[in-house]
């Protein structure tokens, strides 16, 4: 997921630093939107909201071969790289352009699947966009999506710096206007929008290994530093530069620490269009 657009929305909290983009591309159909795949089909049309990058849209794309793709976001840097990628895997069922959750530009009933992995979160109305995601899907369609909930995220050891971060992050968010505990509530929002057959699931991404642990706990650490989370946190009076700081130390301890072990936990919607 990437920015979305200010007319409905919040201020996404990540930005588009590097280390908030090293997550993104890490994405994947099979492990950011496993509780879709097996509905999806050849000749299907898919659009996918908050495209970001693309990692997940060109599996999208390659999953209803013949059938078209059309990613959507906010931010022309990042539909620049999610274009480079299908290109690069060969993949000529797939577009991109920018557009606004809240008044997507396709006529009714336009696609047999929506998706958006993460975009609720940081939007500010996400019933009133979950409402536009049902517009533009034909009657008995699918629009699934998937968000996490950062207070049922769990790691070990419980360093009290990851605790702080937690804390400062949920206060960001939401001072930004987001719901950072998104997973949680998707199946309501979904009735909200008007839903009425609603499959819930969750799942979850797990890191321990050393290289797993490395990874996450770079980016994160990176993120703390440098993001615009970072700038938001400490213009917004949430936070100093030396709490950051340490907070970022916190993160690199834990991916040193061989017993380190984190677990996102993502809520998950599929709703049957009607």
């Amino acid at each position: 997921m990437s920015e979305p657009s200010t007319s409905d929305s919040a201020v996404y909290t990540h930005g588009h630093h590097e280390s908030v983009l090293r997550s993104h591309r890490w994405r994947t159909a099979a492990n950011s939107a496993a509780h879709l795949l097996p509905e999806l089909r050849p000749g299907q049309r898919v659009l996918d909201v908050g495209c970001g990058p693309g990692t997940i849209s060109a599996d999208l794309a390659a999953a209803v071969a013949p059938g078209a793709l059309t990613g959507v976001d906010a931010s022309d840097t990042v539909l620049e790289q999610a274009t480079e990628l299908v290109v690069e895997r060969g993949l000529d069922n797939a577009r991109f352009h920018t557009a606004d959750v809240h008044a997507l530009d396709f006529p009714d009933d336009s696609f047999d699947v929506v998706h958006a992995h993460q975009l609720l979160q940081h939007v500010g109305d996400p019933v009133s966009a979950l409402r536009e995601m049902r517009r533009v899907c034909r009657p008995d369609g699918l629009v699934a999506v998937r968000e996490s909930d950062y207070a049922g995220m769990a790691w070990y050891p419980r360093l009290p710096a990851l605790d702080a971060w937690l804390t400062l992050y949920e206060r960001v968010a939401r001072g930004n206007g987001g719901e950072p505990d998104a997973g949680r509530q998707l199946h309501v929002w979904a009735r909200q929008a008007g839903a009425t057959d609603i499959t819930v699931t969750s799942s979850t991404w797990c890191f321990h290994t050393e290289p797993e642990r490395a990874w996450w706990s770079g980016l994160w650490a990176d993120r703390t530093r440098d993001s615009d989370f970072a700038r938001r946190a400490v213009d917004g009076g949430y936070a100093s530069t030396a709490e950051l700081e340490e907070i970022a130390a916190g993160w690199r301890a834990w991916g040193a620490d061989p017993d380190g072990w984190f677990s996102v936990l993502h809520g998950e919607v599929i709703c049957r269009a009607a």
